[in-house]
């Protein structure tokens, strides 16, 4: 790995790999960018981005499906030092709200309405309620006060909204030598992203990362995968998120081709990987995996190139993935958004026991210890407590939420997971649960205060609190127990429905259970005891997978 004098800000990976790999690109379904096309199409985003006032430091949302404008979009505010905050594309109104307030967002660029099966911009529009009437030219906002500019890069019917073309138009009015400059001027502690992510507070929460942080990984996944110009990708995860964000930097760095999917589904999974020859697989959550490994199709598909695949999950689980594919190497990982995605992976070179019971040794440059939870002392290797990381990959904090940042960082710079875990005698750490009042539902992680909280708004509804039980396909999912106010009524289904479409479908309990008393400790409701009874519920009723939600949007 590179040190920091020869490692490149992020736009300057771009750029790197467009001079160097021009027959390695990005592949859609039916889209194909090579490097130097992406680059071009970044320098035209900056150029755009310019002409709309938009200035190094300030920051802009991009809120769409994976396409190659998102890429455009994230690498083009990168070259001329704007900060780009990847949003949730599952987001309802109420989270893209407090996403486009709490960050302060200057210009916000979204699908539109035919864009993977979302109505993007109608969602803008009724996240933010005043757009009506307003001229698209600059927008004078009272829930956003900071917003100037609504961009779609399809054609939606509100004038207030900027037209691509429009956007497109902006492009002459900066010059390609000043995008130059600007970039030249960028350094790898500055801020590169704000990506969103949701713990133990009400609302998802804006991670600051820098430039080092999400390129100084890239390397190291380079180095634990052997990537070279001969692999191939294959990442279905959205642009939102580090686990398609890094794997793209790697192959950037190596040369290598990444094939992206604008939506998942598993047929298109295996047709791709087979049509594209895909050497690697970065699937991460194993009800991706799962939904790939049990599809009709995959026996009758061909996937003898490759030769890797990255998932996370039980050792069990682990060893039935080996099992159905087995020239390809299974290994794991382990990582947060606030310590750059990943902070360890496994090694294609360890044996099958380390690959399915540990998630490897961390990054160089990166710190892993085990602390006990009461007393913050370092354990040694073998005991269990919470991990605590440190290092050049981790975030530089909460945006403008310096008590949750001095909460989650303690003196010595150790950023506390709340994940607990434990490490061998060679260092690699081993997942083992999570502390924090948090959930996991099909790899996302989801606050149980945030459920609450919209729960909470319903008229019949006096107290709720939100566990997590576990599923057979998504791992976990939401139960919410609800006391009624007195006098009020309401049904499981009622509360469900109350739910759809105004949160992410993730997020939605899939049991709601009625209660007037509380198992409590002290002042606190033991959570865990409610944990326990829908969990034995479930299982004298024989239920391992909840029923399956339709959002009304």
């Amino acid at each position: 790995m590179p040190g920091t004098e020869g490692m490149p800000t992020l736009a300057g990976l771009l750029e790197r790999a467009a001079a160097r790999f021009g027959g390695a690109g990005v592949i859609f379904e039916d889209d194909r960018r090579s490097y130097p096309d992406l680059f071009a199409a970044a320098t035209a985003y900056a150029r755009r981005l310019r002409a709309l006032g938009v200035q190094p430091g300030e920051t802009i949302g991009i809120f769409m499906g994976d396409r190659p404008e998102y890429l455009a979009a994230v690498y083009g505010a990168a070259r001329v030092g704007v900060v780009a905050a990847p949003i949730n594309s599952r987001f309802k109104a109420r989270e893209l709200r407090h996403a486009i307030t709490s960050a302060e967002l200057r210009v916000v660029i979204c699908g539109g309405d035919s864009d993977g099966f979302v109505d993007y911009a109608g969602l803008v529009e009724e996240a933010l309620g005043d757009l009506d009437g307003q001229d698209a030219n600059r927008l004078e906002l009272s829930q956003a006060p900071a917003l100037r500019q609504v961009v779609a890069v399809e054609s939606v019917a509100n004038p207030a909204v900027m037209t691509m073309e429009a956007f497109a138009a902006g492009e002459e009015r900066a010059a390609a030598e000043e995008i130059d400059e600007l970039q030249a001027r960028i350094e790898l502690g500055d801020t590169a992203m704000i990506l969103f992510t949701s713990g133990t507070t009400a609302m998802p929460k804006g991670c600051v990362i820098s430039h080092s942080a999400l390129v100084r990984p890239a390397y190291a996944m380079v180095d634990r995968f052997l990537l070279t110009t001969e692999d191939r990708m294959w990442d279905p995860l959205p642009f939102f998120h580090l686990a398609s964000l890094l794997p793209l930097h790697a192959c950037m760095v190596a040369g290598s081709s990444y094939c992206a999917m604008r939506r998942f589904e598993p047929g298109a999974a295996l047709e791709m990987m087979e049509r594209e020859r895909c050497t690697t697989a970065f699937p991460a959550f194993e009800t991706i995996w799962l939904a790939v490994l049990n599809h009709p199709r995959f026996d009758s598909t061909d996937l003898g190139s490759l030769r890797l695949v990255l998932n996370v999950g039980t050792r069990e689980r682990l060893e039935q993935m080996q099992r159905r594919l087995p020239q390809a190497i299974q290994i794991s990982s382990y990582g947060c958004t606030e310590l750059g995605g990943v902070i360890a992976f496994g090694h294609v070179e360890d044996p099958l026991e380390l690959r399915v019971t540990t998630s490897g040794r961390p990054f160089p440059g990166m710190e892993i210890r085990i602390v006990d939870p009461e007393t913050g002392e370092e354990l040694p290797p073998g005991r269990r407590g919470e991990i605590v990381g440190r290092g050049h990959s981790m975030f530089s904090g909460y945006f403008d939420e310096p008590a949750l940042t001095a909460k989650a960082i303690d003196h010595e710079g150790w950023f506390h997971t709340g994940d607990l875990g434990e490490l061998d005698e060679e260092g690699r750490v081993k997942f083992r649960g999570r502390l924090k009042d948090m959930l996991k539902v099909g790899g996302e992680n989801v606050a149980g205060a945030e459920i609450e909280d919209y729960l909470l708004t319903h008229d019949a509804v006096e107290i709720v609190q939100v566990v997590g039980v576990r599923d057979a396909r998504y791992d976990e999912v939401p139960c919410a127990f609800v006391q009624l106010r007195a006098g009020a009524t309401a049904t499981e289904q009622e509360l469900i429905d109350f739910c759809l479409g105004e949160i992410a479908t993730f997020k939605v309990p899939r049991y709601v259970r009625f209660v007037d008393a509380w198992p409590m400790s002290g002042t606190k409701v033991q959570k865990f005891r409610l944990r326990e009874r829908i969990t034995e519920e479930l299982d004298a009723a024989g239920v391992t997978e909840a029923p399956r939600l339709r959002s009304k949007v």
